[in-house]
């Protein structure tokens, strides 16, 4: 069977579901967390599939953010971030943070105790979440590009030992 069709069948798939718990569209998900690669794998649970692939995207925002607040063994460049940061902006990757870390949480329920309601109603959430959070964390990169050759620098004194 051609990807073509896997993601023909993915997408008729995913619209019964849809359907069932007014869910987002596919084409938005897909947009935002590449639900598409689901078609890759052999299920008889698509919808913890399509809830896996937007809980891996909103973890990866977890751990920026984390380490934005909390940069203890942090790759270098992003103390360079830190300093473009004011006191408004890291309120909000503070708040953009407590969502995300509560999310997470939810998530953990999920995983606890499967149910199909509860899948989708995380996949609503966090498809509602990253809209909601999008918007602030593009303007704050855009913030930190605009500052980036004033605040970046490498500590060139390193301990060597």
């Amino acid at each position: 069977m051609s990807d073509k069709s896997d993601l023909k069948k993915l997408k008729e798939n995913y619209r019964d579901i849809q359907k069932k718990y007014n869910l987002p569209e596919f084409e938005d998900l897909n947009k935002y967390f590449g639900i598409e690669k689901v078609a890759e794998v052999e299920t008889d649970y698509l919808i913890r599939e399509i809830r896996r692939y937007i809980s891996e995207k909103l973890y990866s925002y977890l751990r920026f953010t984390e380490t934005l607040l909390n940069p203890a063994n942090a790759p270098i460049w992003i103390f360079s971030v830190i300093k473009t940061m004011d006191g408004n902006q890291k309120s909000k990757i503070s708040e953009i943070y407590k969502k995300l870390a509560e999310n997470e949480l939810k998530l953990f329920e999920i995983d606890l105790n499967f149910s199909e309601e509860s899948e989708a109603d995380f996949i609503k959430e966090g498809y509602r979440l990253w809209i909601e959070i999008k918007k602030e964390l593009s303007d704050f990169l855009n913030n930190v590009k605009s500052n980036w050759d004033n605040k970046f620098e490498v500590n060139n004194k390193g301990y060597f030992g």
